[in-house]
């Protein structure tokens, strides 16, 4: 039985558009979601999906640049859900590639079926394979999400279960509808993340099936329940994500599209690779080894003085202890690579 509990969580924060640039770049600085109703509602695609899915898909082959788009393919049974195998030994969908006439054709036929097979084409740049898509749907926002690449997410109804980016995250509702389930990056500990290193799309995801959460498996869920918001977007609304927020997204619609744009403040350097290494350099050293490494951690990294930790010493001596810049980073990488040469 599906839970009732997401109809009736606190709904997230909206703002209106248009939106002033110093009024997005605070919203960027809060670091909190927010709805942005009606942000590209004045989008060709949005106006030609309101005319029907025929109209859409007619709208859709006019970008088709002729490459192949990623797919994930799952049985009516998994009700849309791309998800584990209940072994854990693989997945519940298929992945593959598909050309956009074919997956255009396959969720027109199966628009009236109740129980459709699950379609999910995802994270295609337009750039790539919509070639003139980012000329005619321009983003009315100020970079960098304006710069931002553009990519479309194309299929019937499904549910991507509850996750993480590393980036911040504009995401607009061209087609069907979608609903966004938020929590906190701090409820990281209630929502029983999955596996690292098998994951379906990246990033690891909660095991928690948020519409039927089994509490006695999960009981810290409850926890993250009472943080959770939510948002309801139709056609032309759009949503801010703001990086390291959870989030679960479930389409419904015969033929729906979503358009985001990730973008990522500070250097490219992948944060999470640096948490695995922790637990395999850090976390199973003795207690008191990883008290000390803590308080490493609080005065070079989180702490409130951590970025002039080294102002001690003269510029010319901080070397991989300096302020961020393409000659710190060269050296830090530098640095890295000689220590972990040999492991």
């Amino acid at each position: 039985m599906v839970d009732d509990w997401i109809a009736v969580a606190p709904k997230l924060r909206e703002v209106a558009s248009p939106l002033a640039a110093g009024d997005f770049d605070a919203l960027i600085a809060e670091a909190r979601p927010v709805v942005m109703r009606g942000l590209v509602a004045d989008w060709p695609a949005v106006s030609a999906a309101k005319a029907g899915s025929d109209a859409l898909a007619g709208l859709l082959r006019g970008y088709d640049g002729g490459r192949p788009l990623g797919l994930f393919a799952g049985s009516p049974a998994i009700g849309g859900r791309f998800f584990y195998r209940d072994d854990m030994a693989g997945y519940n969908f298929e992945r593959g590639q598909v050309l956009l006439p074919a997956l255009l054709d396959a969720l027109l036929a199966t628009a009236t079926d109740p129980t459709p097979p699950a379609l999910y084409a995802g994270a295609n740049a337009a750039d790539e394979h919509f070639p003139g898509w980012t000329r005619d749907h321009r983003l009315p926002l100020p970079s960098p999400a304006a710069e931002a690449t553009a990519r479309l997410w194309i299929g019937n109804g499904s549910r991507v279960s509850a996750h993480f980016d590393m980036s911040d995250n504009v995401a607009a509702v061209v087609a069907g509808r979608r609903r966004v389930v938020l929590f906190p990056p701090d409820q990281v500990g209630n929502l029983y993340i999955g596996p690292f290193d098998a994951t379906m799309a990246g990033q690891p995801t909660s095991m928690v099936d948020l519409e039927r959460p089994d509490h006695a498996r999960y009981p810290l869920f409850r926890v993250a329940q009472e943080a959770a918001q939510v948002a309801d977007l139709s056609p032309g609304d759009a949503i801010f994500i703001p990086a390291m927020w959870w989030h679960e997204i479930r389409a419904t619609g015969p033929l729906n599209v979503l358009v985001n744009y990730w973008w990522t403040v500070g250097t490219s350097d992948a944060p999470f690779a640096a948490l695995v290494h922790g637990i395999l350099a850090i976390r199973d050293r003795p207690t008191s080894e990883r008290a000390a490494f803590r308080a490493w951690f609080d005065h070079y990294v989180f702490g409130e003085g951590a970025r002039g930790a080294a102002d001690h010493l003269p510029p010319s001596a901080r070397s991989v202890l300096g302020p961020p810049g393409p000659e710190r980073d060269a050296r830090v990488r530098g640095f890295l690579r000689r220590m972990l040469g040999g492991s």
